[in-house]
């Protein structure tokens, strides 16, 4: 079994099967904190740095809960402009400062590479919430364990699957990694739907091809998908150099209940990495879907916190003591959920 103690996660190219196998079986062993029926302290007196410097709501968050469920603290930074790195100062020079406040670091920033520059100087283990549009491991592995459970709920895995990935496959970090992480199972057939502009980058590519999967690319939605997980994406408008460029591809792929019905199967599973654009000349997921019970984007969004408190309690080497700090829960405000 892999060992993630002290250890930065920093690009999905870090994982093969076994750790993704050991990084799901400490999620499941968080369920129960994360929904409040249970309490654990593990690591109390323990701070997270938890440094976003490009805007950010769900990650940024859940990072901060996952951490306060395993009984730590968190420290906040936010914006560029609230920072530092505004007055010239090097990630190197920022990573060796802000590391020796914190025992472990979540970090996302706009630029390529950078979160990995900033792990060169820090003393402890940085976590990358993403870089740019290069990676984001972190989601790359929250989508795979939602894929692999709601699969699982249709009697079905991920060997084997079909995978529609639609939208902005150029600019989207998460597909790439996602792409990256399927590449380690058998027989995944990806239908890759992107304006010819907007496709998936061709280093990806030649990792799926060279891991032996099928794949079409097309630049319309059209004809009847056999997929098993529809990924929709957002438009990453703020890749383009002007609104303008990005305002030619939004809407150009809205998934309503009628396209859907059109396209895809009764049981296909339908994924968003979030924030969905729901403006009415984008649209990605129409409204009409939520009460679709294959809309699978809030139980994605739920599993980031499950695998998120996992890579805490990994590289910090406490995922076989997590149950010896446990203690009651004095309240619950959501009694009867899930």
């Amino acid at each position: 079994m892999s060992n993630l103690k002290g250890k930065h996660i920093l690009s999905v190219n870090q994982f093969d099967a076994g750790m993704i196998k050991q990084i799901f079986h400490v999620a499941d062993q968080m369920a129960p904190y994360a929904h409040r029926k249970k309490r654990t302290r593990v690591l109390d007196g323990a701070i997270l740095g938890n440094l976003f410097f490009e805007p950010s709501t769900r990650t940024r968050v859940s990072f901060g809960t996952a951490f306060n469920l395993l009984g730590g603290h968190v420290r906040e930074t936010a914006g560029m402009a609230n920072s530092a790195l505004s007055k010239g100062e090097s990630l190197y020079d920022t990573a060796r400062v802000l590391s020796s406040y914190s025992d472990v670091v979540a970090m996302r920033h706009p630029d390529s590479g950078s979160v990995a520059e900033f792990a060169e100087g820090s003393r402890v283990p940085v976590i990358n919430g993403g870089d740019g549009a290069n990676e984001h491991p972190t989601q790359a592995l929250l989508d795979l364990y939602t894929i692999e459970k709601e699969l699982h709920s249709h009697g079905d895995k991920i060997d084997g699957m079909h995978i529609a990935m639609i939208g902005d496959l150029k600019y989207g970090r998460t597909v790439h990694s996602l792409s990256k992480l399927l590449s380690l199972y058998k027989n995944i057939r990806f239908t890759l739907i992107a304006p010819k502009e907007l496709a998936m980058p061709a280093s990806v590519m030649d990792i799926i091809d060279k891991a032996g999967h099928q794949f079409t690319i097309r630049e319309k939605l059209e004809g009847n998908l056999d997929a098993d997980i529809c990924y929709q994406t957002r438009i990453q408008e703020e890749r383009f150099s002007s609104q303008q460029e990005a305002n030619l591809y939004r809407g150009k792929f809205r998934l309503n209940q009628q396209i859907y019905t059109q396209h895809f199967q009764s049981k296909t599973v339908i994924m968003h990495p979030l924030p969905r654009d729901s403006r009415a000349d984008a649209n990605e997921l129409d409204n009409d879907l939520n009460l679709n019970p294959n809309l699978a984007i809030f139980r994605q969004a739920d599993n980031g916190v499950l695998v998120r408190m996992a890579l805490f309690a990994l590289t910090l080497g406490v995922e076989n003591i997590i149950s010896d700090y446990d203690c009651p829960v004095q309240w619950y405000s959501r009694k009867g959920e899930q």
